[in-house]
């Protein structure tokens, strides 16, 4: 659990970080969004204190984060940032083994722990862990520059706009890794992003800041449903709302009991993937399978209309 209480870092009469007072449940996504110079970056990076704070605290399952010195502090706490920072110099496997062996971990340990991290990347070692980063492609550089943020087991993961450098397809690909590399460690993740698309789909929690506030602070649905400040709303984008409403839930939510016919849709599929089928397709229903391969009843253009206006 990260606590943090009227946290406050001004720079002369500049203040960056206005009073923020927020916690951070284990083992979750949160997600910290704003525009340009609202603060976030400068609040994420006093969690492992690269920024020191003017006033305010911050606790780690407890702990006040000053209680450690800065550099042992930060080698318990993850961090990945855009454009991956690997050591140019160094293979994959020593980029990966970078903190574990300041630590001082034996080499058997290291070994393992780095074969491990390439395997839950899909990175064979045997291909991968002698290569050097220009031999990467930018997809595979921040899956090993996330990887080598892991490496040491931390309980905590910072990430500073760690897919912002990515092109679309690989930026999908690398969110989708997070979400399915997360729900295994259980690793509690803070990101930073000004991509409200990359919020919504990675996010547990999302801390909307503005000139320096944390001006809402919930789950994805209570800021589309019910935005606090016309900021809020306006980051959000009105247009978006029925989309964005759609995209947190999965068909397995909206099923009905009406037959349908046509090709099955996956149960985990989203609501908002469902209706572009159905659209694209010009289908009005479409039959929803489960996992074990059952159909277990229909979805519809009309049901899914709906949801996205909040009716159902």
């Amino acid at each position: 659990m990260i606590e943090i209480e009227t946290l406050t870092k001004r720079y002369g009469d500049n203040t960056v970080v206005d009073t923020v007072t927020m916690t951070i449940q284990p083992r979750t996504v949160t997600v910290i969004v704003g525009t340009s110079g609202s603060g976030k970056t400068t609040l994420l990076r006093m969690i492992n204190r690269l920024v020191e704070p003017t006033s305010g605290t911050i606790k780690l399952d407890g702990v006040d984060n000053r209680d450690l010195p800065g550099f042992e502090l930060r080698r318990r706490i993850g961090y990945a940032i855009q454009g991956h920072g690997l050591f140019p110099h160094r293979t994959v496997a020593q980029n990966i083994a970078t903190v574990p062996g300041l630590l001082g971990w034996d080499r058997p340990r290291i070994d393992a722990k780095v074969k491990e991290l390439l395997e839950l990347f899909q990175l064979d070692p045997d291909d991968f862990a002698s290569r050097f980063p220009h031999e990467l492609s930018g997809g595979q550089q921040q899956r090993v520059g996330v990887a080598r943020a892991l490496a040491a087991e931390p309980n905590v993961l910072l990430m500073d706009e760690p897919f912002g450098a990515l092109d679309p397809i690989i930026r999908a690909k690398a969110q989708q890794d997070l979400i399915s590399i997360q729900k295994v460690l259980g690793t509690t993740i803070v990101l930073v992003t000004h991509d409200m698309d990359e919020a919504f789909h990675l996010a547990d929690r999302i801390a909307v800041m503005d000139k320096g506030k944390v001006v809402q602070y919930g789950a994805p649905v209570e800021l589309v449903r019910q935005p606090a400040t016309p900021f809020v709303e306006t980051l959000i984008g009105d247009t978006e709302r029925p989309f964005r409403l759609l995209s947190m839930q999965t068909i397995g939510e909206a099923v009905e009991p009406n037959q349908a016919t046509g090709e099955p849709l996956s149960e985990d599929m989203s609501q908002r993937e469902a209706l572009s089928k159905l659209l694209w397709t010009g289908q009005q229903a479409l039959p929803v399978r489960a996992s074990d391969g059952r159909i277990i009843g229909s979805v519809s253009v009309e049901g899914l209309s709906k949801r996205a206006a909040g009716l159902a």
